[in-house]
């Protein structure tokens, strides 16, 4: 069998550019090199694309004992040392020889339909969600819209413009409905990982929770807290997708946050979620639901509120390059469904390659 050669997208200019690194990281020790030759092409921070060299050893970098033992700012210098230090000049890339690329680039730049389209423009089959699919889902509030449409609960929240906070932040705090009940979770509309995100306990610390917001991103949710657990959903495949069994986070924290994801590693994981088993097959169709309704393939992970006392079910978000690393939740979920890590590798190359279909309904 003639080896297929893979290019491993990997950095990217998002604040989730480290943990893009260790995603990447996770795929190029698990692709079966049998079947795959994995060209690793990482891209700084700036914009630069480097290939083979200075990205064979990024990927080979402890960078998340890094981020534990120094932090993310400690991390991100070392990889510009490194890059500078390597004397590797960026390149002008051609994807001559590639035959498929798999993006593993979280957030902006990566997982928002830009690098989608342009490896289609190239012509260049890639693993995920298409062009739309990415954009759509890449803004929580949109997505929500979608969802909504298709019938599943979302939580009660009010959109801002980092713009028209700029310009009138008084105008925006009193058009901020009364309704709203607190605490609230102030979010970027495009950023995942947690970053950026606040949780807002009464009404004061609101300023300082979209000042922050704002300076990150265009677009700000406010979002009533929902009671519940956290539950997430692999999803996996194009025009018939499957949905994994139910995966439960117990935070370590107030919520799910960055540290608590990357840094300390508090949270517990619980596969399958602990949940009845009726409400979570509830769960998982509401999952494909959303898959289906935001246009995805590929791959994505869908996340829930889940009030077992009332038995409601609350869209949260839905990432199309959700994180790969060795505590993330997809790959555990897809593990739990009998899914290896080299398999789901594989079937994520498999799916880039199965042209367009018109969605079952």
């Amino acid at each position: 069998m003639k080896q297929v050669t893979v290019a491993l997208l990997f950095g990217g200019r998002s604040a989730e550019h480290e943990i893009s690194i260790i995603s990447a990281q996770s795929v190029a020790r698990h692709i079966n090199p049998d079947h795959y030759r994995v060209v690793p092409i990482y891209i700084t921070r700036n914009g630069r694309w480097y290939s083979e060299g200075i990205a064979s050893s990024i990927l080979e970098l402890d960078i998340a004992a890094l981020i534990r033992k120094s932090g993310t700012a400690a991390a991100s210098l070392k990889l510009q040392e490194m890059v500078l230090s390597s004397g590797q000049q960026p390149f002008s890339f051609t994807f001559a020889g590639i035959d498929i690329a798999f993006p593993i680039l979280h957030g902006s730049y990566g997982e928002d339909g830009r690098i989608q389209g342009f490896l289609d423009t190239v012509a260049i089959p890639y693993t995920g969600c298409g062009v739309t699919a990415s954009a759509l889902t890449m803004d929580k509030a949109l997505s929500k819209l979608c969802v909504s449409e298709a019938g599943i609960a979302v939580a009660p929240g009010v959109t801002v413009l980092a713009g028209d906070w700029e310009k009138s932040p008084e105008q925006i705090l009193s058009s901020i409905p009364e309704t709203l009940i607190y605490p609230v979770f102030v979010k970027p509309a495009h950023l995942g990982s947690s970053v950026g995100i606040s949780k807002v306990s009464v009404q004061g610390e609101l300023p300082e929770a979209l000042a922050h917001a704002c300076n990150l991103d265009t677009k700000v949710l406010i979002e009533q807290a929902m009671h519940g657990k956290e539950i997430e959903v692999a999803v996996l495949g194009n025009n018939d997708p499957i949905a994994s069994a139910c995966g439960e986070i117990e935070p370590g924290s107030d919520f799910y946050d960055y540290d608590d994801k990357y840094i300390h590693n508090t949270a517990k994981l619980f596969i399958p979620a602990r949940l009845p088993e009726e409400l979570s097959r509830r769960v998982q169709a509401d999952a494909l639901t959303a898959y289906r309704a935001l246009g995805c393939r590929g791959m994505a992970r869908v996340d829930f509120f889940v009030d077992e006392k009332s038995g409601q079910v609350v869209f949260n978000e839905i990432n199309t390059i959700p994180g790969f690393t060795d505590i993330s939740m997809y790959p555990q979920l897809m593990e739990a469904a009998g899914i290896a890590f080299p398999e789901l590798c594989d079937r994520l190359l498999q799916l880039a390659l199965e042209p367009e279909q018109p969605a079952k309904t």
